[in-house]
């Protein structure tokens, strides 16, 4: 029974450790700027995403696996509250392969966001988060991989070992991290798309960012549920709904009052997510994207 309780117990020591840690973090940089930008020599940006290596530039946590996945049909499960009795549950779960971000859960919800898991994309500001619920995260869909990302010295210097302290604690835990290079071109593809330099225009990336390029990288044809267009939000006719920004938070702040909040502040750091949508509506074409609940004309 001591063996057993053992790796429990200290995987427990780890989570009181890492929201000291998360304490220390979040103190020491809320004004910050995340510099995503790594050590390396000169990064690359290819002129398609089809074109970025996958393999090499997501790390495993352990051992020598690498990230080589291929679907023919993705979807992404956004955490938008636009999902909330729509029923789509069933749909979702016949996917080849589908994408979910942070600290979104299934359990509870699987009507209308199904339960199955192939990858869920964490950022390291909701690593603890996903950590503290295995049960949910971790074990509950047999064969999910992770896929963490956040700034490659915040990454070295905290992250990675709380997620490798982690994985030992659950050794059926797949779990990949962005490298440092890749973490570069996520900057640069920025500005080559919205001709804004991330750290002048005080911007943060967002998962949804992340998730859509990995989804790109990794499927051939990616369906994207309960995202709003970019001017969703900015519609006079109709005036858009009030919603919670997670259907998982139904207290949480209005979906659109954080979008326009976090596009139009300049004091600080903040998502662009109307930008970000701006972009994919873009790529839509490009990379077989579609969109629904609600549909992108």
């Amino acid at each position: 029974m001591e063996n057993n309780a053992s790796p429990r117990a200290a995987f427990f020591l780890i989570l009181f450790g890492l929201v000291t840690l998360l304490i220390i973090y979040s103190s020491n940089s809320r004004s910050e700027d995340f510099h995503y930008t790594s050590s390396v020599g000169k990064i690359h940006l290819p002129p398609s995403l089809k074109e970025w290596e996958v393999k090499n530039e997501y790390l495993p946590v352990s051992g020598n696996k690498t990230l080589d996945h291929h679907c023919n049909q993705c979807a992404i499960i956004t955490s938008s509250s636009h999902l909330l009795g729509s029923k789509l549950g069933p749909e979702i779960d016949q996917m080849e392969c589908t994408i979910r971000m942070n600290d979104a859960p299934t359990t509870g919800y699987e009507a209308d966001v199904g339960n199955k898991t192939t990858f869920r994309v964490v950022a390291h500001s909701s690593l603890y988060r996903v950590l503290k619920r295995p049960q949910e995260f971790v074990n509950r869909t047999p064969g999910t991989i992770l896929i963490f990302w956040g700034p490659p010295r915040r990454m070295q210097q905290v992250f990675n070992k709380v997620i490798q302290r982690a994985s030992m604690s659950f050794p059926n835990m797949s779990a990949f991290v962005a490298s440092g290079r890749r973490m570069e071109q996520f900057d640069r593809l920025f500005r080559k798309e919205t001709g804004k330099d991330r750290l002048t225009s005080r911007s943060w990336l967002s998962t949804g960012w992340f998730t859509m390029v990995i989804a790109i990288e990794l499927c051939d044809r990616v369906h994207v549920y309960g995202m709003v267009p970019p001017n969703y939000c900015t519609s006079k006719n109709p005036l858009p709904r009030k919603m919670p920004y997670h259907y998982y938070d139904p207290k949480g702040p209005d979906e659109c009052f954080t979008y326009i909040h976090n596009e139009q502040s300049r004091q600080g750091n903040h998502h662009r997510f109307i930008t970000e949508k701006r972009v994919f509506a873009n790529w839509a074409t490009l990379y077989n994207i579609t969109f629904s609940h609600p549909d992108w004309d």
